[in-house]
């Protein structure tokens, strides 16, 4: 099965290709989810349990979430 590729944006947005949006049965606004194990990464269509923790998580990480952190990291 031939690779699918997407280029970055400067803002470190990227496309979808139309095959991997079939596959996934994606549509224009749906939530997509990441999983990251030992360097590789999986991308699937976010499933209500994703969204739950997603949301569990959230305020969790408001230390990182201030305008010196947005500054500081900012090009990476």
């Amino acid at each position: 099965m031939p690779t699918e590729t997407a280029r970055l944006t400067t803002k470190y947005q990227a496309t979808i290709p139309a095959r991997v949006r079939k596959a996934l049965n994606l549509k224009a606004g749906e939530v997509i989810a990441f999983e990251i194990e030992n360097g590789v990464v999986r991308l699937h269509k976010a499933t209500p349990m994703d969204l739950v923790f997603a949301g569990a998580l959230e305020d969790t990480l408001e230390e990182w979430n201030s305008e010196a952190d947005n500054e500081a990291y900012r090009d990476l």
